[in-house]
């Protein structure tokens, strides 16, 4: 994570994402850097467009999160349909459950 994230801090940098940047940053942060996971990542970015990358993937958690209240809608409407259990029942399946773990 902390190469990618080593990435993005070069290009809102306005900086060439090279090896040695890379390298540069990681060691900043105190990462030892591994030569081949980095070479692997520049080669990997050298053909992506990183703006339009960044832009699709502000979008996804919005359209996520807006498709969740749809989703629990139907599932507010029919708590009658199933009885909620008892609170002395849950306290009595946690404490079988940590007994269960302590012997």
């Amino acid at each position: 994570m902390e190469y990618l994230h080593a990435s993005l801090i070069l290009h809102s940098a306005g900086k060439k994402i090279t090896e040695k940047a890379v390298t540069d940053v990681l060691t900043a942060a105190g990462v030892t850097p591994d030569k081949n996971r980095i070479k692997g990542l520049v080669a990997s970015l050298a053909d992506v467009n990183i703006e339009d990358a960044l832009k699709s993937a502000a979008v996804m958690p919005a359209a996520v999160s807006a498709a969740a209240p749809a989703a629990a809608t139907p599932a507010a409407a029919t708590p009658a349909a199933a009885p909620a259990p008892e609170p002395e029942e849950e306290e009595e399946e946690e404490e079988t459950g940590l007994s269960s773990l302590f012997g």
